[in-house]
């Protein structure tokens, strides 16, 4: 089961976070940040974090959006894409949003280690986590558009990647420039398009997903351990 939290930023703006727990939360393997879309904390987003709390992991999933408008929750039509991008690259604040990841790293690393995934905006922010924030133990990076952009940058934790050989927002020309670029972070690519992950979305492709899950769900569990 979700439940909402509230996290405190180092600034002190405090923002909403889904909140999933395991079984024995006081036994959890550790701590996972999982990161959203451009489509906020939605249905989907909240299943992917049941998902990993079922796995023996505490997670959380922080709002960044609540920024610049608390409770987005969209679809995936064209006009919640079109929201989504405005939301995400036109009004947020890069520099608050990893404040805001930093508190949701912060608290969650309560029950352990942490690792952190986001998917699509979020594979972005999650790249920019592992390099830029603290307490990070590894990171797994689904789809994020715009790391080939970020390429300066050297990660703090061990990274994984995920990218869709047929998605026509993050070209194959990027994905091998990022491979080159960052010769320590696993790059896999797979026969599927841009948000393969999501089951609400006519792009998910189940064994993608169920692959690069298993990926990630390896990581957790070499670089996680369920110790502090």
């Amino acid at each position: 089961m979700v439940a909402n939290r509230q996290l405190r930023a180092a600034d002190g703006f405090t923002l909403a976070a889904a909140e999933a727990l395991p079984e024995d939360p006081d036994n959890a393997k550790g701590g996972v940040v999982v990161i959203q879309e451009i489509f906020g904390v939605n249905g989907h987003i909240r299943e992917v974090c049941e998902g990993y709390a079922k796995a023996g992991y505490a997670v959380l999933a922080p709002h960044i959006f609540d920024r610049v408008e608390r409770g987005v929750e969209l679809g995936y039509e064209e006009a919640d894409m079109g929201r989504g991008i405005d939301l995400a690259f036109a009004r947020l604040n890069r520099e608050h949003t990893l404040l805001d990841l930093q508190a949701a790293v912060d608290e969650v690393g309560k029950h352990g280690k942490v690792g952190v995934v986001g998917y699509c905006f979020g594979g972005l922010l999650t790249w920019l986590s592992a390099c830029e924030l603290e307490g990070i133990a590894c990171a797994s990076a689904y789809y994020g558009g715009g790391i080939a952009g970020e390429l300066n940058r050297s990660a703090k934790c061990p990274v994984i990647m995920h990218f869709g050989e047929l998605d026509a927002h993050i070209p194959m020309t990027d994905v091998e420039r990022i491979r080159a670029a960052l010769p320590d972070v696993a790059v896999h690519v797979y026969p599927a398009d841009h948000g393969f992950n999501c089951d609400h979305r006519g792009s998910h492709h189940a064994p993608s997903a169920a692959t690069a899950r298993g990926r990630t769900l390896a990581l957790f569990e070499a670089h996680l351990g369920g110790a502090a």
